[in-house]
């Protein structure tokens, strides 16, 4: 290998890195907040680049009708909750309306714009609001009800989502694959090495979403009840912060970045409605480097483990998945011997 096969390779790592790095951070974000090891974060990257492929072609993905499902059950189930409490009507009525209508307005302006194949920048504006609504949704589904649960419960159901996305993209988008066109097709030569447009907009936006996480948690009053939950999540109850907002809060942010890495990745690489599970595991291992914990470690853990793809590929591309997952095993070793915790909730 010579200096200009490497830095092709670096290259390539570092924004796949980028990639990863989103995902780990919302992974840690969510298993912060609310204990969860959200393995579906990958369905969103999927969701969302097959999301913006259909609204492509003109057609009303399915991820609209998923998301009126969706909201039904979630409606439904705050319905119950509220007549539970106040046995008035008008109380559930009102708890289904508030579930309900900012997934039917998304869900009716992607409808009605669909058809009309507006420029890009709408389309991906519709599929940003997609597939963020499912955040809250499916908190509210499956997670909310078991929120004092332990972690391998919410593991084991966790699990089950990840599956019952998997197949409803498999119902929704078909087995076939899709690729998006670029956002910047521009092309710059530095030597051996081509640094493409997207790849700049992947470092870009993979930058300022790192920063805006920071300025969020740093400098507004949600972000710093998020962070008071998840540094003690009976003090934050106790002043007053509910734990069912910030859950459903933090899988909204997760769906978020779920969703602009899809739209980035998109046109790097043929997009299955089951590719968002590996991708989604690239993330957990970069936030199993930083002990679902640490949000710098993360990001650094996750250019690590795009590099090592990047090369494992050139080497070895048969076994580069294998290459990066075994990093986990060290990695988990290490945590085991220098965690102190003695139970999963101190």
């Amino acid at each position: 290998m010579d200096t200009s096969i490497a830095s092709i390779l670096l290259l390539d790592g570092l924004t796949s890195g980028a990639i990863y790095a989103l995902l780990g951070l919302a992974i840690v974000l969510v298993f912060a907040v609310t204990r969860v090891i959200f393995i579906p974060q990958g369905e969103f990257v999927a969701y969302g680049a097959l999301t913006l492929a259909i609204l492509q072609t003109g057609q009303v993905p399915g991820t609209v009708w998923l998301l009126i499902m969706l909201a039904g059950v979630a409606a439904a189930m705050d319905a119950a909750t509220a007549w539970q409490r106040h046995h008035r009507a008008g109380a559930a009525l009102r708890a289904a309306g508030r579930t309900l209508v900012v997934p039917l307005a998304v869900a009716a302006v992607t409808a009605w714009a669909a058809p009309r194949q507006f420029p890009m920048l709408v389309q991906v504006l519709l599929t940003i609001a997609i597939v963020t609504s499912f955040g809250p949704l499916i908190y509210r589904v499956a997670f909310q009800s078991l929120a004092d649960a332990s972690t391998l419960v919410l593991l084991i159901v966790s699990v089950g989502v990840h599956f019952a996305m998997t197949g409803l993209a498999l119902l929704f988008f078909g087995a076939e694959g899709f690729r998006n066109p670029p956002f910047w097709g521009v092309r710059y030569q530095f030597g051996a090495v081509t640094l493409s447009g997207q790849a700049i907009i992947i470092g870009m936006v993979s930058l300022a979403l790192i920063v805006l996480l920071w300025l969020f948690f740093e400098r507004t009053l949600y972000g710093k009840a998020l962070r008071a939950t998840a540094v003690n999540r009976l003090g934050a109850r106790l002043m007053g912060i509910s734990a069912h907002t910030a859950g459903q809060l933090t899988l909204a942010m997760a769906a978020l970045i779920g969703a602009l890495s899809g739209l980035l990745i998109g046109p790097t690489t043929t997009v299955f409605y089951d590719s968002g599970f590996l991708i989604g595991l690239k993330g957990f291992v970069a936030a199993v480097i930083g002990g679902l914990a640490s949000y710098p470690a993360t990001a650094i853990g996750a250019l690590f483990v795009g590099v090592v793809e990047s090369f494992g590929s050139f080497w070895a591309s048969a076994f580069k998945e294998v290459i990066v997952f075994t990093l986990i095993l060290p990695i988990l070793f290490w945590l085991s011997l220098t965690d102190k915790h003695a139970g999963e909730d101190h």
